[in-house]
C-alpha cells in the first residue's frame, strides 16, 4: 500500500495509522508480519490505537489494540516461547 503523504515504506507512526485506517487485508498482513518480526512496532501500534479507541465505532483500532496487547503481554510473560 502506498501510504498517503509518504514516499517510503518504513512503518512510521503515520504509516501504521494509515495501514490500520485505510489498508486492506493484504496491508494488514504485511503490518502483522513486520510487527511480529520487530516488537517495537507492536508498541507503536498499541500507542496509536489506545488514542483512537475512545470512539466505539473505530473497530479497526479496537482490533489492533487488542492484538498488540496480546502479543506484548505474551512477550513480557514469556508465553511466546514454545514449551519444552
Amino acid at each position: 500500500m502506498q501510504h498517503r503523504h509518504l514516499n517510503h515504506q518504513t512503518f512510521t507512526l503515520a504509516a501504521i495509522d494509515d495501514v490500520i485506517a485505510r489498508g486492506g487485508r493484504n496491508d494488514w498482513a504485511v503490518l502483522r508480519r513486520a510487527a511480529l518480526a520487530d516488537p517495537s512496532l507492536l508498541e507503536k501500534t498499541w500507542g496509536i490505537c489506545r488514542v483512537q479507541v475512545a470512539d466505539p465505532y473505530a473497530q479497526r483500532y479496537h482490533f489492533w489494540k487488542l492484538y498488540a496487547e496480546h502479543h506484548i503481554f505474551d512477550r513480557i510473560t514469556g508465553m511466546d516461547q514454545p514449551l519444552d
